[in-house]
């Protein structure tokens, strides 16, 4: 269960980590604009650093159900100062770009990123060939549709199968490439091109989506299924479950976790990890 991001290598096999969230984005569903400006960013990756986050994972284009499209130069502008300063300031933080473009992708991880965080799986034959030529570590997420479309009455005849397939040809088409398998881990996409009902079902059997060994990484937090659940549109409502979801997400085999708020959620995570140790 180890993790490699070109020269960084995390060991996941009894302990997990934390992926912290900056949008450099006007638009992202629940921070959309706090951390639009360089020095914003900085600062709010300084502050999750600080509480624990291993991953800093920062993002230009936002992925919520029907946002506009980014072109690649502008998310370059978006990420690059942001990137090149956090690696500088400390070569050892681990950073992660959020981005489905090959161009964006090559630029952040020359520019010091580890992590290549794509949500539409390396479909694209262009992102496969920058992880095989990088070296760096990469999160395939599971998405129907796209992120402008991806919740128009999601359908599904097995979604748990669904995933498990789309993982395995997504492993076979990076290897068969020259990626490592340890630069892999998979995430089930919760929220895009899901219903309540496909999250929940995800989340009940997150055991069942192991693919070759690989780690599995988790993102639910603040998403909008957490609030039909409550029954609240407030953003705010949806931290302490998401912490809720992380505890659950980790005994069931989830060992990375991706999320706004950092100190709750590590807090949650290594308190589940004491206990299974226990057993």
């Amino acid at each position: 269960m180890k993790w490699r991001c070109l020269d960084h290598t995390f060991d996941l096999a009894t302990r997990g980590e934390i992926m912290g969230i900056i949008n450099v984005t006007p638009d992202s569903f629940s921070d959309g604009g706090l951390f639009a400006s360089v020095e914003a960013a900085l600062e709010r990756a300084r502050q999750l650093i600080g509480e624990g986050a291993a991953i800093i994972d920062i993002g230009g284009e936002s992925t919520r159900p029907g946002a506009a499209e980014v072109d690649e130069t502008e998310e370059i502008r978006r990420i690059l100062p942001v990137i090149e300063t956090l690696a500088k300031s400390d070569p050892g933080i681990v950073i992660s770009i959020d981005t489905c473009k090959a161009g964006v992708a090559r630029a952040a991880i020359a520019s010091g990123a580890r992590i290549i965080n794509d949500v539409t799986g390396f479909r694209d034959p262009s992102m496969i060939a920058v992880a095989a030529e990088t070296g760096a570590g990469l999160v395939i997420m599971h998405m129907q549709g796209t992120p402008r479309t991806m919740q128009q009455n999601p359908s599904y005849l097995d979604v748990l199968a669904e995933i498990r397939g789309f993982f395995e040809d997504r492993h076979a088409a990076l290897t068969a490439a020259g990626v490592d398998s340890a630069a892999i881990v998979f995430d089930p996409g919760i929220g895009f091109g899901k219903s309540l009902d496909h999250n929940l079902e995800i989340l009940r059997h997150l055991d069942q989506l192991s693919v070759r060994d690989r780690p599995l990484l988790l993102g639910v937090s603040r998403k909008s299924f957490i609030g039909k659940i409550l029954g609240s549109d407030q953003i705010e409502d949806r931290n302490w479950p998401t912490v809720a979801i992380t505890s659950y997400a980790r005994e069931h085999g989830a060992t990375v976790h991706r999320v706004h708020e950092v100190k709750p959620n590590l807090e949650a995570l290594r308190m589940t990890e004491a206990m299974l140790r226990v057993k």
